[in-house]
């Protein structure tokens, strides 16, 4: 927890929840254990979507479709999700969640390794919301940059790895250490960047919100 436990139960509280449906859908997956966006980052999306209002959305990690389903459900009437999602087990339990909510028609889910799908794709992204193996971010973020439209919004779930990514490289355990550089290069890249303006939010796990410019430099 990177903000006080009290305060974020607090602030959670005020929220006036989604959907039965998602709501469904989020206790199946902490049942199972199964990682799912937290209540804060659900309200920021929410939020982001409401102000945005995205046609096109890309996501990379889709998990069992929750956070797709809340974006097609908040999101423009209109808006069409893409997600990708290479965990073999998880995609049949997300192409049910997304037949039961009869999505299928506005969520595309591509099955595979996204370092390999993101090259294969074109056309421009309004929304590009990353949340995959935090490892790899800097490795999907070229591909990320040229498929996000001018103007549009990167949104980046869990770059503070639970207060981690602000300790030594040798305070953290070694089978994280590799993570931990990587989170830490991938915020100085987001924070540098010419296309992009960035901020740092201490929201859930922490969520870099990035906006590309729409002058080339």
């Amino acid at each position: 927890m990177i903000i006080d436990e009290r305060m974020a139960a607090f602030i959670d509280s005020l929220d006036r929840g989604n959907t039965a449906f998602l709501d469904g859908i989020e206790k199946e997956a902490l049942d199972n254990q199964v990682p799912i966006v937290r209540k804060s980052t659900q309200s920021l999306l929410k939020f982001l979507l409401a102000a945005r209002q995205p046609r096109q959305i890309l996501e990379v990690g889709t998990a069992v479709g929750f956070s797709a389903l809340l974006m097609c459900e908040y999101g423009p009437a209109d808006c069409q999700v893409t997600t990708i999602e290479k965990y073999e087990k998880r995609i049949p339990v997300a192409r049910e969640n997304f037949r039961r909510a009869g999505r299928e028609g506005r969520i595309t889910l591509l099955e595979g390794d996204a370092a390999d799908i993101l090259g294969t794709l074109t056309g421009a992204y309004d929304m590009i919301f990353m949340d995959a193996a935090k490892g790899q971010y800097l490795h999907f973020l070229k591909d990320a940059l040229r498929l996000l439209a001018p103007g549009g919004i990167l949104v980046s779930d869990n770059v503070l790895q639970d207060g981690d990514v602000i300790q030594s490289r040798f305070a953290v355990t070694r089978r994280n250490r590799t993570i931990h550089t990587r989170m830490r290069e991938y915020l100085y890249e987001l924070k540098h960047h010419p296309l992009l303006e960035t901020v740092i939010l201490p929201v859930g796990d922490g969520v870099t919100l990035s906006i590309k410019s729409s002058t080339e430099f």
